[in-house]
């Protein structure tokens, strides 16, 4: 019976969707290892339900018209999990980020603290951003090794590297320092900040994922874990973000 309907209330929700879309929506793919839990798996199989759930996903934002996507696959605090357990899910991202990059429909973007991961694991992230760049299509941020506050602490970084060069003096520096400054340095720099951020598996926390430039987005939690995420879930989410007075604190 599901098989009849939701395919019939899919094609519902998305003839009425308004025009007020987001552009930019970021997602926290969580739940893989508690949706293998429950099904009887290992860890290392929700991770591969999981990264087979990330193509659905992107060809429902293109249906949608999505600008931008971010995907965090891999957390600074994840790289402390068991060696075992990491060495497979760095596999698992790698082989779906070349995935991503042979579908040759989407702008590849790595996101994060790449000089953390092992090289190989950079070089094939690095590889997909070059092997996309001319792609005309959605820009697709892959977050992996990244958190919120380190990604803060980069911009800072850079930003200070950036005027030692040019001879600023500290003085100088705090004297004209804007918002603006920092955010010419963050990963995203130049992206339009996301809209919407849509955390799976029923948790209702931001756990670090674009802590700057969420500060004025909207949030959706939804119980699925990601694994089982389905069209019908992203479609409501966008809808319930359609549905929301957005005032931006005025």
């Amino acid at each position: 019976m599901r098989r009849v309907l939701y395919p019939a209330y899919e094609a519902r929700l998305v003839r009425r969707l308004p025009d007020n879309l987001p552009r930019h929506i970021g997602v926290m793919l969580d739940g893989n290892r508690r949706w293998a839990k429950a099904v009887g798996r290992d860890t290392a199989h929700g991770h591969r339900a999981g990264a087979a759930n990330i193509e659905p996903l992107l060809g429902w934002c293109d249906e949608v018209g999505i600008q931008v996507v971010t995907l965090w696959l891999l957390s600074t605090d994840n790289l402390n999990r068991p060696a075992a357990e990491l060495e497979a899910l760095l596999e698992i991202i790698e082989e779906a980020v070349d995935s991503l990059a042979d579908q040759r429909k989407w702008r590849l973007h790595p996101v994060g603290a790449l000089d953390l991961l092992p090289a190989r694991t950079a070089e094939r992230l690095k590889a997909a951003a070059d092997a996309t760049r001319d792609v005309d299509g959605m820009l697709v941020n892959v977050a992996v090794g990244y958190g919120g506050r380190r990604e803060i602490a980069d911009a800072v970084r850079s930003l200070l590297h950036e005027h030692a060069a040019k001879g600023t003096s500290l003085e100088e520096l705090a004297g004209t320092l804007t918002v603006e400054h920092i955010a010419d340095h963050l990963y995203t720099k130049g992206q339009p900040d996301p809209d919407l951020v849509i955390r799976t598996s029923g948790e209702q926390r931001l756990g670090g994922f674009l802590l700057w430039q969420s500060a004025k987005s909207e949030f959706y939690f939804c119980e699925a874990y990601w694994p089982d995420f389905r069209r019908v879930d992203f479609l409501r989410a966008i809808r319930a973000y359609a549905l929301r007075d957005r005032r931006h604190g005025v």
